[in-house]
């Protein structure tokens, strides 16, 4: 199985004929997503052709939920015309709203998110590469080629370390790797997706990766304590940070002991995370474990 997203997810993409929006519905397409449409206001009926096929183009969500079934969308817009553009997908009653956008006003994303709260969407990002689920489908930035599907379990912040977890740990294999974004205010959150991995019978083993700021690790490692019995293996980004520092992305601030990846660490591993401090030695910690595991079994 998988989390948030499947082979049988119907995926829209707003903003799909820019150059963007394009280059990655491509990306996506040859990844084997279900891709029904793309949205740009003014466009509608017409379509972009793609490798294999084409892709008719909405006026809006609403016309890509009413012909097309659309249950997913993958938003390529600018920052300025993000609000509107989750506004309409939860308007038109999509369930799932990925929001790869960078640079979005935080006080937008409050906006969107709580209205995507009241309406029952689930939002992914802003900021965000997106999510996989190798070898069923793709909704995002996400390389398709890093690793294959498998019974790991990856939420993360940050979208490069995204990659470079999914390729440390290629011989294992994803049910979903899901980058949630970085910025202040996000949708769906590191708890979210550890009780989604829970759920989920097809995942052996989670790995959580999280940076300095906040106190989302924090909160995450008193869930794990409370609800999660799978093994999980820890990454907090920004252990050689200066305190006081601005990091890249906007949520990772440093404030007294709070928020520093020290505090982080000694958060997630006083619940029994296994935490490394850099991706290579977290995956490092999860082969040792799970090789023990399979030794027993």
């Amino acid at each position: 199985m998988a989390i948030f997203l499947t082979e049988q997810s119907r995926v829209i993409v707003q903003g799909m004929t820019g150059a963007e929006g394009q280059k990655h519905t491509s990306r996506m397409l040859a990844a084997g997503t279900n891709i029904v449409g793309g949205v740009t206001p003014g466009k509608g009926g017409q379509s972009v052709d793609f490798a294999k096929r084409s892709i008719p183009v909405y006026g809006s969500c609403a016309d890509a939920v009413k012909s097309a079934g659309a249950d997913v969308s993958v938003v390529f817009v600018p920052p300025r015309f993000t609000k509107g553009a989750v506004f309409e997908a939860v308007d038109a009653g999509i369930p799932l709203v990925v929001v790869i956008t960078e640079g979005v006003p935080v006080h937008d994303t409050a906006e969107f998110f709580a209205h995507a709260q009241a309406n029952g969407t689930r939002i992914i990002g802003p900021n965000s590469p997106g999510l996989i689920s190798p070898g069923r489908a793709n909704a995002g930035i996400i390389p398709a080629d890093i690793a294959g599907p498998g019974r790991i379990g990856l939420v993360s912040k940050s979208g490069t370390l995204t990659y470079q977890m999914m390729y440390e740990l290629r011989e294992y294999g994803f049910t979903t790797a899901i980058g949630i974004g970085g910025d202040p205010i996000i949708g769906t959150t590191h708890i979210d997706a550890l009780q989604a991995f829970q759920d989920d019978p097809d995942t052996d083993a989670i790995v959580m990766i999280g940076e300095i700021g906040g106190d989302a690790e924090e909160r995450a490692a008193a869930f794990i304590a409370d609800h999660v019995t799978k093994p999980v293996f820890g990454y907090v980004a920004g252990f050689t940070a200066p305190e006081g520092k601005t990091m890249g992305h906007a949520g990772a601030i440093v404030s007294g002991s709070s928020g520093t990846a020290a505090a982080k660490q000694e958060a997630l591993e006083a619940v029994g995370v296994r935490v490394g401090k850099t991706p290579s030695e977290t995956a490092q910690l999860m082969r040792a474990v799970m090789a023990v595991e399979e030794v027993a079994v």
